[in-house]
């Protein structure tokens, strides 16, 4: 519900708290009188006016997504920002910039069972659940079809927002954030973390899905990417731990089409072209990537 946000949001538009005795758990208005409302699905948008100049992810690429994180191939991801996370406080409010569907956020939030199953099942499974209760987050993504799925989770006020444009959070409100595969406002993620948060970001290795892209139209991934990362957050943030996660993938040709589809190539080549790109037979692949951990000074 919104309501559990009130404290972590900030109004868009004049950067004012918000009104308590008229926002409401679908319904936010801030001290000037600016009020947003929550879509059917739970979601509010901030971007009005001029919106953004990005593409957000289509209904078609946020449906392969939710098919190929379901399915449990980027478990052990989830899994590690899950631990990394693990001795931050039990209320602790979190912030999962580039949410997507959840997926991520809902094993950081204790839900049970986001390996195996959607996001749906998770938050309607995880109504009751102690953990749930205990820690909240915001989740931004672009795309209004991702934040269809994450508003049904727990605990989590669903935002859609460009993460490049300055973030519509307090400062210093969360304790942590989340960043999976997502561009990276350092400035903005230094303003609204505690000191002593943690700033939690995955980023691929050279060498993730390799093996397949001289097939698929995969990026290729430069070198340095989390020294990179640490080199830019050195005025804000200090390391504390750097994970390389590598395991192996044995994708059907609908999982391998999903892979794709998620992902940027999914704006401009359609299913048709990818599905006979991919061919008929499990293809096998390594996910290599890196958890970068950081603690705000």
């Amino acid at each position: 519900m919104l309501t559990d946000a009130l404290d972590l949001l900030i109004c868009p538009h004049c950067g004012t708290d918000w009104d308590p005795e008229a926002s409401g758990p679908r319904t936010l208005v801030c001290a000037e009188g600016h009020r947003y409302d929550a879509a059917r699905q739970g979601y509010v948008s901030f971007l009005t006016g001029r919106g953004t100049g990005f593409t957000p992810d289509t209904a078609e690429m946020v449906a392969a997504r939710d098919r190929f994180l379901t399915a449990g191939h980027y478990a052990p991801i989830a899994e590690a920002l899950a631990e990394a996370c693990g001795p931050l406080r039990e209320d602790a409010a979190l912030l999962d910039a580039g949410a997507g569907t959840g997926y991520y956020l809902a094993a950081v939030l204790g839900l049970r069972g986001t390996a195996a199953v959607g996001t749906a099942a998770v938050g309607a499974a995880a109504v009751g659940s102690a953990d749930a209760r205990r820690r909240r987050a915001v989740a931004l993504d672009l795309s209004p079809h991702a934040l269809r799925r994450a508003a049904r989770l727990p605990g989590v006020a669903a935002i859609v927002w460009d993460l490049w444009r300055p973030l519509p959070l307090a400062a210093a409100s969360v304790d942590g954030v989340l960043d999976v595969f997502s561009p990276r406002n350092l400035p903005e993620f230094a303003r609204v973390t505690r000191r002593g948060g943690l700033l939690c970001v995955v980023t691929p290795l050279p060498g993730h899905l390799a093996e397949l892209r001289e097939r698929l139209p995969l990026l290729s991934v430069p070198e340095g990417k989390a020294e990179a990362l640490e080199h830019a957050a050195s005025n804000d943030y200090e390391p504390v731990s750097r994970v390389p996660l590598e395991f192996p993938l044995a994708l059907s040709p609908g999982a391998a089409a999903d892979l794709v589809q998620m992902g940027p190539a999914g704006h401009h080549t359609d299913r048709g072209e990818l599905e006979r790109l991919v061919g008929g037979e499990t293809l096998n692949a390594t996910a290599a990537v890196e958890l970068s951990v950081l603690r705000r000074r």
